[in-house]
């Protein structure tokens, strides 16, 4: 009753090509950029921060560019930890070895050195496809783990591949409380998301979405595969190195390249098909999703008073996972995202059947 669009006229083509053209959408999404910018900051605890929040916002923009590889161009990438490496290895050899040198352009060059890799492991996708580029993808996960624990110049002539990022700050303000860092994290993550939907509604992110349909088609009628497949690999992999780098220096701040492994890969992956791959709110759903998953199932036992130890909730986690994506992916392939979109279709008609 509530959700309609009765009185709401598009007078112009920019006006019905809006990100959000309903305009409960608008003060939906206005309202929510308030609350997490001005209401969770002073309301929140520590805990909340460090544990849920700033974990959410990174995981969420590191599922953000990898859907844009996976979701939007139909490219399988099992690689995507070792990008995250990348960026956030780069970050630190930036930030320790240029004197001066500022946290965001640490971060965005962070992210140019993952697009550069992403680029160079991504050129198999020119000639090879579905399986084949999962493995060849995984191959980048093997020789990143590979290469920071024996290049000892980049992790700072580290011997471990352990590395501390400290002092922090931004615009000499410093980063160094949790709520500093959710701001920073929340910032980020709202200009790359409002990015990514312009994006892929460009020329660009049609061409994308043609190559994932049909890329013989898509050759035929004049899309160029070289650069369609290039460039999403380079758009995720400098969208996931900056999420690599903040995990590194943000949530982390002493890391090793174990925190950036296969597991860390397949996590995004799982966050994409739950959340809905070929949607920008699937990646937050999805991000979400994997990260309240473990502390529900921690807290959960404890309500009904059933006492369950650690290693048997990680093997829930684990089982539950792998249950919702043969769920989703029979079922509703489009993920969360999708129910969210039937809801709200939903609603604009309610109380009518059709």
């Amino acid at each position: 009753m509530f959700y309609r669009e009765n009185g709401q006229f598009k007078s112009s083509y920019r006006a019905d090509q809006q990100i959000f053209p309903i305009l409960q959408d608008r003060v939906l999404m206005l309202a929510l950029l308030v609350f997490a910018f001005a209401v969770v900051p002073l309301t929140a605890p520590e805990y909340w921060f460090r544990a849920i929040l700033i974990p959410f916002l990174i995981l969420a923009l590191a599922a953000l560019g990898l859907n844009i590889l996976v979701g939007y161009c139909g490219q399988i990438s099992l690689g995507t930890g070792a990008f995250m490496a990348v960026g956030a290895y780069a970050a630190y050899n930036f930030h320790v070895r240029i004197e001066g040198m500022p946290l965001i352009l640490s971060l965005l060059l962070g992210g140019l050195c993952s697009t550069a890799v992403g680029v160079l492991f991504g050129i198999p996708s020119l000639r090879i496809k579905g399986l084949y580029l999962a493995v060849a993808t995984l191959a980048a996960q093997f020789f990143v783990d590979w290469a920071f624990l024996r290049i000892n110049w980049l992790t700072n002539n580290s011997s471990s591949g352990s590395v501390t990022a400290s002092g922090l700050s931004l615009f000499g303000l410093p980063v160094e409380t949790a709520v500093q860092k959710y701001l920073l994290c929340l910032t980020l993550l709202v200009v790359f998301a409002v990015l990514a939907k312009n994006l892929v509604r460009s020329a660009i992110g049609r061409e994308w979405m043609a190559m994932r349909d049909m890329d013989v088609a898509a050759a035929v009628i004049g899309i160029r595969p070289v650069y369609a497949k290039l460039s999403a690999f380079a758009v995720s992999s400098f969208i996931v190195g900056v999420a690599g780098a903040l995990w590194g220096f943000v949530h982390l701040g002493t890391w090793e390249p174990a925190a950036f492994n296969i597991d860390r890969s397949f996590q995004l992956l799982f966050m994409v098909i739950i959340g809905g791959l070929g949607s920008i709110m699937g990646s937050f759903f999805g991000a979400a999703f994997i990260v309240l998953l473990p502390i529900l199932l921690n807290q959960l036992p404890g309500w009904f008073g059933i006492s369950i130890s650690t290693a048997l909730a990680s093997h829930l986690e684990f089982m539950i996972f792998g249950a919702l994506i043969v769920f989703f992916l029979i079922v509703e392939p489009h993920g969360l995202a999708r129910l969210w979109s039937t809801a709200k279709e939903k609603l604009r008609l309610w109380p009518f059947p059709h």
